[in-house]
């Protein structure tokens, strides 16, 4: 029986052999999720201040580029530069919710605030944790991405009634994009790391065929562009807005899906190797 004050230490199977499926089915995580409910009920401004970015953006073209572009042709269907453009944004908007929570937030807990030591002298496990926070870290992009598509319609940005569908396709990319944050935060160890994701997200963001069709770049550069996390978001919610199904959207979907499980195990088990003895 355990003391006040003692750590509480884990089963010897979640040691480094953890694996954060062994958190799947436990309501463990949850502790973690509601901790940070508690810790953000008074920091609300800046839990929704990175929704402004994408939605500047959609409005901005609304207002200008869309008179100057005129419209663009998707599969034989002409629609206007800010509808072509409205998923790309939606997806970036997932993007950006899960990413700050799964990389700076969890950078924060982990280096600066050392809240997992805490936490881990708990009955939770590293595989509790890393599940609590990416679904956190989902949590935050399920916000941006629901807010950001309420504004679609009611611009008027929605081509289909199919666009319903890109609520649960920017989870996808949420849990894709939280899954790898989290890992590859594990191996920072000071801000100035951060530097390498904004170069990453800047061309990811420029070269993804939000605001372009594809086939403007170059045969080599297409190739490029088609291997990159954010487009698959990209054409993955413009298939759905349109309502254009294809075996390639399943193709978006499952390459996602792989990032965020990748990020997943490998987070658990560096979690593991960085906070047990």
């Amino acid at each position: 029986m355990s003391t006040a004050g003692q750590r509480l230490e884990p089963p010897p199977t979640f040691g480094l052999r953890i694996t954060p499926w062994a958190a799947l089915g436990s309501r463990r995580a949850g502790r973690l999720i509601e901790r940070n409910i508690v810790v953000y009920r008074r920091g609300w401004p800046l839990l929704v201040s990175g929704f402004f970015e994408p939605l500047f953006y959609l409005l901005s073209i609304g207002v200008g580029l869309n008179k100057l572009v005129g419209g663009i042709d998707v599969h034989g269907q002409l629609v206007t530069y800010t509808a072509f453009v409205a998923p790309g944004l939606l997806a970036s908007s997932a993007m950006n919710g899960a990413l700050f929570d799964a990389t700076f937030g969890v950078f924060f807990k982990l280096r600066i605030e050392r809240t997992y030591d805490a936490v881990l002298a708990t009955p939770l496990t590293p595989g509790d944790v890393a599940l609590g926070e990416l679904t956190w870290s989902m949590m935050r992009g399920a916000l941006y991405s629901g807010a950001f598509l309420v504004v679609m319609a009611l611009l008027g940005y929605v081509v289909t009634p199919w666009a319903i569908l890109c609520y649960p396709g920017a989870m996808l990319i949420s849990f894709g994009f939280a899954g790898i944050g989290m890992a590859g935060t594990t191996y920072m160890r000071s801000w100035q790391d951060f530097d390498l994701i904004s170069l990453a997200l800047l061309p990811l963001f420029l070269f993804s065929a939000t605001f372009y069709p594809i086939t403007v770049y170059p045969g080599w550069l297409q190739l490029v562009v088609r291997l990159t996390p954010l487009y698959q978001g990209v054409a993955l919610l413009r298939g759905l807005d349109f309502g254009f199904f294809t075996w390639s959207l399943l193709a978006h979907a499952v390459y996602l899906v792989a990032m965020g499980v990748v990020g997943l195990a490998v987070t658990g088990r560096r979690f593991a190797v960085l906070l047990l003895p």
